[in-house]
């Protein structure tokens, strides 16, 4: 019997050992989704806090903003980026399903009209920004730039960005239905680039050599001028949490609080919140 006692307490302790390297290496995964506006951003909080904390596992994913609050809602994800404010009817569909919308600012953004670079264009009024895309100005020549047909990039409705361009553009005014539908920030760079005509806008995180940023009112869209709300389209973006975050979810919020996750905001082309 002493052989299978010794050969027993052997493999009690290589499972003890295997237990003990299972909860050491216990993974929280941490759905997030929503905006792509907030994805850049997320994208580097969460590289840089896995490599800090290999415990938690982050997947991202985007849809726009409206979709975003929808799975929270739905408790398909756990944090939803947006771009704009939750709405009070996402807030009481919330509270029917036992869900409550907690808010967390996590930078500024601005939201940036662009051109293709070929576009003699550099700027605009924001009063011919909304008449072009009302579908008034049809012709670029009637903005001082070439004589050319105005083809216009827009967001789909489901877009936290689309929604702030309606408020602070078209002052809700309708967007013209010509305008092509896309449905992320990233899509609308690549159409606005191949398209020498073609105008949109999108998160300043999102601005790149392939596209011209356009002025409004002789105004440079920087993280600078959103802070300090000279741009005039700036806005909030935030992250919702099934009330207050704990856990794993706790920590993906207030690492991205933190002076280096501020740092992170700062380099993916946003402003940090103010202090709280």
């Amino acid at each position: 019997g002493e052989f299978m006692r010794k050969n027993y307490l052997i493999s009690l302790l290589a499972l003890s050992a295997m237990t003990v390297s299972a909860s050491s290496m216990a993974k929280e995964n941490v759905t997030v989704s929503g905006s792509t506006t907030v994805l850049p951003v997320m994208q580097k909080i969460s590289e840089h806090l896995m490599q800090k904390d290999p415990s938690v596992v982050i997947e991202l994913s985007g849809g726009g903003s409206g979709s975003g609050i929808k799975a929270l809602n739905e408790k398909l994800t756990q944090i939803a980026m947006s771009s704009r404010k939750i709405k009070g009817k996402e807030v009481k569909a919330a509270e029917e399903k036992g869900v409550k919308p907690f808010e967390i600012p996590v930078a500024v953004d601005a939201i940036v009209p662009i051109v293709n670079p070929k576009n003699t264009l550099n700027g605009l009024s924001l009063d011919d920004l909304r008449k072009i895309y009302k579908g008034e100005i049809k012709n670029w020549k009637e903005v001082g730039g070439p004589d050319a047909p105005i083809v216009l990039v827009s967001r789909d409705s489901s877009s936290g960005t689309f929604e702030s361009w309606e408020s602070l553009v078209m002052k809700n005014q309708r967007v013209s239905p010509r305008a092509l539908l896309q449905n992320s920030n990233g899509t609308v760079v690549q159409t606005v680039s191949k398209n020498p005509n073609a105008i949109g806008y999108v998160g300043l995180g999102y601005v790149a050599p392939i596209i011209k940023a356009v002025e409004i009112n002789g105004i440079k869209a920087t993280p600078l001028t959103a802070k300090e709300g000279k741009w005039p389209l700036s806005r909030d973006l935030y992250l919702y949490t099934n009330r207050q975050p704990q856990g794993a979810v706790k920590k993906v919020t207030d690492f991205c609080l933190s002076e280096e996750g501020r740092g992170l905001i700062k380099e993916a082309g946003f402003v940090p919140p103010a202090k709280q």
